[in-house]
């Protein structure tokens, strides 16, 4: 049987297919009530299957790919005056206290902390480049939150 590239299968070629098929998905709708069903369903797979091979191929659970989409966008919103109760809201985040704390843990301030500072920066750039330098991760984050316990010793 024919390898593809790095060693991948057609059938792995084809897992990666439906898999992005669904972060396609998560992308495009972030805003609207998904949860990890409706996704699997979208890689035709098993919640359980898809929740795992989600997390093979792209580093992190369906849900918090979910979330970290959801928190860029607010990012953009509260970056534009609206306000934290609006901006979780049209994200489609129905609970503000969770918002609020995946937030900051995101992005290593609370929302309306973020909203206040000024965002001459990300103003002057182009879109494509906002997107790409604010983008929330999980890994700077916690290395933001240690560098403050450290400084706080």
């Amino acid at each position: 049987m024919p390898r593809y590239a790095r060693g991948m299968t057609p059938e792995d070629i084809a897992r990666l297919t439906y898999l992005r098929k669904a972060r396609d998905l998560i992308d495009r709708e972030y805003a609207k009530p998904l949860d990890v069903p409706t996704m699997a369903s979208h890689a035709f797979m098993s919640p359980a299957h898809f929740s795992r091979q989600f997390r093979a191929a792209y580093g992190e659970t369906p849900y918090n790919y979910l979330m970290t989409r959801r928190i860029e966008r607010a990012m953009a919103l509260l970056r534009g005056g609206m306000s934290v109760t609006d901006a979780c809201m049209e994200v489609g985040c129905t609970s503000l206290g969770s918002f609020s704390s995946r937030f900051t843990e995101l992005v290593g301030v609370p929302p309306s902390t973020y909203r206040a500072r000024e965002h001459l920066a990300v103003a002057a750039m182009p879109a494509c480049v906002a997107k790409i330098r604010t983008r929330p991760s999980r890994n700077e984050a916690s290395k933001r939150l240690e560098a403050l316990a450290v400084g706080a010793d």
